[in-house]
């Protein structure tokens, strides 16, 4: 759990912390310091409850294009059979995934999907369903395919994923269903 700029362990998280939504956190959603910053930067508020997973068939890949704000490369999410890949799920509140909805651009950037048969296993093998996802909405958060391939962030760090050249993929692959954003009247 993170919380107060610090990891803590499970057991000091917050009464009925299962109930929140399960978003599957890859890229640099999974890193520590991104929380802070959401905190910092979007009022991220709150005990972030955070748990690894195994996922079978989903990787993080490059996306297509480039970042406007420090023109670095982000990580999307494709559907690729015969990978595993660990990650990470955050237990999200209705008000820490409205944050994540304005830091992944939900709607343009990327989409909130419920994932659909996806094998999403927690450290002890047991199955964790009603994963959420940000896949891509736009071309350029849609997988970069270098000599037809996508590249997994796994074999390619951040410092060469900027540099490399190719073509957006048709699709992300992910077998989901998106949600579409709340709509709020005043």
């Amino acid at each position: 759990m993170h919380f107060d700029r610090a990891g803590h362990e499970l057991a000091t998280a917050p009464p009925g912390w299962r109930a929140r939504t399960p978003v599957l956190a890859y890229g640099s959603n999974a890193c520590p310091s991104k929380i802070s910053w959401l905190r910092a930067h979007l009022g991220l508020a709150g005990p972030v409850v955070v748990l690894k997973v195994r996922c079978a068939g989903l990787a993080a890949v490059w996306a297509s294009g480039l970042r406007q704000r420090d023109g670095q490369r982000p990580a999307t999410l494709a559907a690729l059979p015969g990978v595993a890949e660990d990650h990470a799920v955050w237990f999200a509140t209705p008000e820490q995934l409205a944050v994540l909805d304005v830091c992944e651009g939900r709607g343009h950037r990327y989409d909130l999907a419920r994932l659909t048969g996806a094998d999403i296993r927690l450290e002890d093998g047991s199955r964790l369903d009603g994963v959420h996802a940000y896949v891509a909405n736009s071309a350029i958060r849609l997988p970069l395919l270098v000599d037809g391939r996508p590249v997994r962030v796994a074999d390619v760090g951040q410092a060469r994923a900027a540099a490399l050249s190719g073509f957006p993929a048709a699709g992300h692959g992910v077998p989901c269903e998106v949600l579409e954003p709340e709509r709020t009247f005043r």
